[in-house]
């Protein structure tokens, strides 16, 4: 009932294989269903009473033994209506679907539980992976779970330490190039084949699958309204396109009627998905040197540029591009008039959302849901070192008063 296809050349491949990209093309795999056999048993066990998490929709997952299942309550995460910051900036139904809720921090965890579990199913020794920081911490998680080794390769000086800190605790071996995260991942995809490690960057195509069901839970949590508008940062480009593959699932099944829009969004250094929508070219020119403050989207030539591209042109979306004053500025906002605090690439969206909507690309009367993709603690220094310091003065009653700017009584 499941198989892979190419992307491009349309080239099936079984899922006894292990295979990441087509052999014929080169280009990316897709895992595909038969929707008819998925939607019957999807009713059939009404899993609407199930908890809300990703093993919920466990149906639409390309898991062939329940047995293997490696889980740490992933999914489920909440979905905040976001009165006052929507005020402030003229719009009615703004959400944040809050990713940072998951449990090692991240979005990647909801699609770790399914790769691992793969990794699992093909008796695979060892699993591997490049990161800029959260999938580290998120392989490095589930693969302690399930009790195999875990390698990650990422690029020197270039991760916040609070992702680093979590790939550490987890017993993770990790190596340092001195290259960037596109080199990185060059390396793990060539080690993976001649050492036969299971590798679970999101060119593997069972691990973006755990990533389409933030679609599900949005399109339940939000029943019976549904949105107009999704908003998404965008760094190696696999959740925009996984996310939009969920919308079309549930439609495609009857439980929705309706699709959204898809907007990616790109730091300024770091946006060639941007630059490629804006020319309307079906080719990417990679940025050799991607730099910004939102680390996590600090990607110069993202994998699934392609079915990124694919999922915005498709869904009637666009692409655009912030600074990273406006990320810095956008993650103050949502954490002073929503107390949700979130890591700069995920606040990349709500910049995102600020700047379409000066512009006219967002309606005031839409429902939008941004994509917060992980939380802040994963990057606590940028908060500090683009935020106000604290004031210091001497122990006394009156000093403080004086600094807090209270009156005497």
């Amino acid at each position: 009932m499941i198989r892979l296809e190419c992307i491009v050349c349309g080239e099936t491949y079984g899922v006894e294989e292990i295979v990441y990209t087509c052999a014929k093309c080169g280009n990316l795999l897709d895992v595909k269903y038969d929707y008819d056999y998925v939607g019957e048993r999807l009713r059939e066990a009404e899993y609407w009473r199930r908890p809300l998490n990703v093993w919920r929709y466990r149906e639409l997952l390309p898991i062939l033994d329940e047995s293997k299942i490696v889980s740490l309550s992933e999914g489920g995460t909440k979905l905040h209506h976001c009165r006052r910051l929507g005020e402030r900036l003229g719009l009615r139904n703004l959400y944040v679907k809050t990713e940072g809720d998951n449990p090692t921090g991240s979005f990647k965890d909801r699609g770790m539980t399914v790769g691992v579990t793969k990794a699992l199913e093909y008796g695979s020794r060892a699993v591997i992976c490049a990161s800029t920081g959260n999938t580290s911490a998120s392989l490095a998680a589930y693969a302690a779970k399930s009790g195999i080794p875990c390698f990650v390769i990422i690029p020197a000086g270039k991760i916040a330490f609070g992702k680093l800190a979590q790939a550490v605790a987890y017993g993770a071996k990790i190596i340092q190039i001195r290259g960037n995260f596109d080199d990185a991942l060059r390396i793990v995809m060539d080690i993976s084949v001649k050492h036969r490690i299971y590798l679970l960057n999101s060119v593997n195509p069972y691990r973006v699958e755990g990533q389409k069901t933030l679609a599900y839970e949005v399109l339940d949590q939000l029943k019976p309204v549904q949105p107009d508008t999704v908003i998404v940062p965008v760094g190696n480009a696999g959740n925009i396109s996984a996310i939009w593959k969920g919308f079309k699932e549930f439609k495609l099944l009857g439980f929705s009627d309706k699709l959204p829009r898809m907007l990616g969004i790109q730091a300024e250094g770091a946006a060639p998905i941007v630059q490629a929508y804006n020319r309307g070219v079906e080719e990417l020119s990679p940025v050799e040197k991607p730099e910004t403050v939102a680390t996590a989207i600090r990607i110069g030539s993202p994998v699934n540029w392609r079915k990124a591209l694919r999922a915005i042109r498709e869904s009637g979306g666009l692409a655009e591009k912030v600074s990273d004053r406006e990320i810095v500025e956008a993650q103050k906002l949502l954490a002073r008039t929503e107390g949700l605090f979130v890591e700069p690439a995920s606040a990349a969206s709500i910049a995102g959302l600020k700047k379409l909507l000066e512009q006219g690309e967002i309606s005031r009367d839409e429902v939008v849901v941004c994509v917060a993709t992980g939380h802040g603690l994963k990057d606590p220094d940028t908060p500090v070192r683009f935020g106000e310091p604290p004031v210091e003065v001497e122990s006394t009653v009156e000093e403080v008063e004086k600094a807090l700017g209270v009156s005497k009584p």
